[in-house]
């Protein structure tokens, strides 16, 4: 992977993790999603405008089916993140979830971009395994008492890394081969968003305004760090293969562990590092494969 992708890639793992520690400590609810949204359509729209007068132009339907694409895995995606949070601790959710989500992705970066990693991947898939097991608790999988919350963060990190393959996939063929600018395409999907979450958010009118006073704060954290450290992924999406730059991305595990340890109380901080390290060296492998 070039340098310059790889410096992209590694700033935005740190970004990532510091908003997921603002989704977490928002509460999450119905709202938060759609306030997220809603604030990155505000914040990023002067830069989005600027440059759709040059870009907008050369779209054709392919551009605008794949950013509507990406919209909706990406509505699927911060909904069972919100979900997992809700019901059990971050160091379980975003581990599994940003563990299987590179995975996967690179599967489909081989089925559907016609990449192929090397054959060190198959260590870096033995190391990511023995780093979600830690991640997810290690012993403490097989205690009664806090096994139904450790099942409930795995299943519902399987199901949101399931989601970030599909959207990575999505995106990286936006990028790479229909040539739509990453700013243009965080920026749309968001704003499609909005009318997506839109409906739920109305249902649930009556604690709006009690959402808003409360979460707003971590809203605009998300709305602030979630688009630029996914901009700076598809900028190193123009210079690598995504199914290195997938992987690559799970540095951020290392700094999720360390900031939901110390910041959130959550407890197995030291098993937690561990696995994110075995995490972090396994995708590393999975990237040079």
């Amino acid at each position: 992977m070039p340098w310059p992708a790889l410096a992209l890639v590694l700033a935005a793992a740190l970004l990532h993790a510091l908003w997921n520690v603002a989704a977490k400590k928002s509460g999450g609810g119905p709202h938060f999603a759609f306030l997220s949204a809603l604030m990155v359509s505000v914040l990023w729209a002067p830069i989005a405008l600027v440059l759709a007068v040059d870009e907008l132009p050369r779209w054709g339907l392919a551009q605008c089916l794949a950013v509507t694409a990406s919209a909706f895995v990406h509505v699927l995606y911060f909904s069972a993140l919100l979900r997992g949070y809700e019901r059990a601790d971050l160091t379980v959710v975003y581990p599994v979830a940003r563990g299987s989500g590179p995975l996967l992705t690179a599967a489909g970066a081989v089925l559907l971009l016609d990449e192929r990693p090397g054959p060190v991947a198959v260590l870096g898939v033995l190391a990511v395994c023995g780093g979600v097991f830690l991640l997810a608790g290690g012993p403490a999988l097989f205690a009664r008492g806090h096994a139904p919350r450790v099942r409930a963060g795995e299943k519902w990190g399987v199901i949101t890394g399931t989601m970030i393959a599909g959207y990575s996939v999505i995106d990286g063929y936006a990028v790479k081969v229909l040539l739509v600018g990453p700013i243009l395409l965080d920026w749309f999907g968001n704003l499609l968003r909005v009318p997506m979450l839109a409906p739920q958010a109305w249902r649930a009118r009556a604690s709006l305004r009690s959402a808003w006073a409360e979460q707003w704060r971590y809203a605009l954290v998300v709305a602030t760090l979630g688009p630029l450290a996914y901009i700076m992924v598809l900028y190193a999406l123009k210079w690598a293969p995504l199914s290195a730059v997938a992987p690559a991305r799970e540095v951020s595990m290392l700094f999720a562990a360390l900031l939901g340890g110390r910041l959130l109380g959550e407890g197995h901080r030291g098993a937690r590092v561990a696995g994110a390290g075995g995490i972090a060296g396994g995708v590393g492998a999975v990237a040079r494969g």
